[in-house]
Order: structure tokens, then sequence, then C-alpha cells
């Protein structure tokens, strides 16, 4: 399948679901990671510092053969707003990876960006599927030899956890990432200008790995990462449930 994971920031699809790309690209789906804005200025962080820190981020979570692949759109980060241009350039990116399933913030968060993310990428989704919508497509796409391609509607939107909120999450369905947790905190330890040089937030990544601890245990495995399904999941059988 064509996957694409919408991240406000760098760092928050690594944050929220890192194990999960991990395990769908060692799975051989196509995954691209979609950020919407550069996440700078930080207090530790430069534009080219982030651009770097994400690329190999998203080179710790690549499969052998499959890599992981990565574009920004450039929006302004804290000032992310739900536009119709906005929303635009999301479903080109969306028709140009053929997207079958989504990934984006919860929507229930403190930060902004991650709000008017979770509504754009929502209304792009449909917006993708329109056949009379001719869409221009963003520069960043040439770079990654993409072009846009034909309407498409994702069969699936699904929101991981990367909240701001001082809330504990409520999942429908935790993934168990028991395999991947160590690829994870790579790919969250390459932001060193965030996670490493920022004090305030140095924290960070043992909070993640005491998250992904508690829903393994949710589960009965050793790590997992939460998700919530707006629509309900369909199951063949039940085979592949874990608990």
């Amino acid at each position: 399948m064509n996957i694409l994971v919408v991240g406000p920031h760098p760092d928050d699809q690594e944050l929220g679901m890192g194990g999960t790309i991990a395990r769908l690209a060692a799975q051989g789906h196509r995954v691209l990671l979609l950020d919407m804005t550069d996440g700078e200025p930080t207090p530790a962080g430069d534009p080219l510092t982030r651009e770097r820190e994400a690329s190999e981020a998203a080179a710790r979570l690549s499969a052998d053969r499959n890599p992981v692949s990565r574009l920004c759109l450039d929006l302004p980060n804290r000032r992310v707003e739900h536009t119709l241009a906005a929303r635009h350039l999301v479903a080109a990116v969306v028709r140009a990876h053929q997207a079958h399933v989504l990934f984006v913030p919860h929507p229930d968060d403190a930060h902004p960006d991650h709000r008017a993310v979770t509504r754009i990428v929502e209304d792009a989704r449909f917006d993708s599927k329109l056949t009379s919508l001719d869409l221009e497509p963003p520069p960043a796409l040439a770079r990654l030899g993409l072009s846009v391609g034909p309407p498409i509607y994702p069969k699936w939107l699904i929101h991981y956890y990367a909240t701001h909120l001082r809330a504990v999450p409520q999942p429908t369905f935790c993934v168990d990432i028991a395999a991947q947790l160590e690829v994870k905190m790579a790919a969250i330890n390459a932001y060193r200008s965030q996670f490493h040089a920022n004090p305030k937030n140095r924290h960070v990544p043992e909070w993640v790995r005491a998250q992904a601890t508690y829903f393994g245990s949710r589960i009965g495995t050793a790590a997992a990462e939460p998700f919530s399904s707006p629509e309900p999941l369909g199951l063949a059988d039940l085979g592949s449930l874990v608990a």
C-alpha cells in the first residue's frame, strides 16, 4: 500500500508513530512522510540543521531496499492555517503518492499547528478525489521525482498521538512495535537540536519510551503505539488480534 504520514513539524511523525512507520516500511509498503512546516525557529535549531536531522530520521526508519521518503511543504511554522490553498497542496501530494492510507495527528491538541494540519488533511482527502479539480504540484514534489496523479480517495484516515495536551490517549487500537522500539528511539534521537541541545526537551525521548511500554502492556507486548480511527475498521478474522 501507499501510506502518507503527515506531521505539522519534522519529528512529530517519529514521536507519534515512528515504530509503526519502521514496521510498515519493513513490510514493503511505500511510506511518504509529509512535513507541513520545517519546524523552525526553535531555541537550538535552524532550517538546515532540522532538514538534515529529518533526513537522518527517515533513513533510520527505512528498510533495506525500501526507503522511507520525505518532503516538506514549507508552510509557516506556528502559523499554519486551514485554507483552501493548503488543502490543495496536500491533495496534490495525496494524488502524487496515490495514497491509500493517511495518518494525521489526533485532533485534540494544544498546538494550533497540529489542529490546523489535521483539519487540512481531512479536507484534502475529500479534495483529492474530485475529478473536476486540477491541482498544481508543490515544488517539493519534483525533488522526489513525483508528479500529480489521477484523482484518488484514500480509504483510511487514522489519527496518531503526538499531542501537547497533558492527557492520556484513549486509542481504538494499538500497533505492536516491540521489534521496532529501538529504531523509533534512534529516529527521535536524530533530532539532536530538539532533544539534546535544548535542555527543556531532554526528557521527551524517555517519556516516549515510557508511553510505548505502557501501551505495550495494554496488548500484551513489550511496546506499542496508540491510534484512533474515526471510522470503523473491518476484520476478516481474529487471527491478527494481540492480547
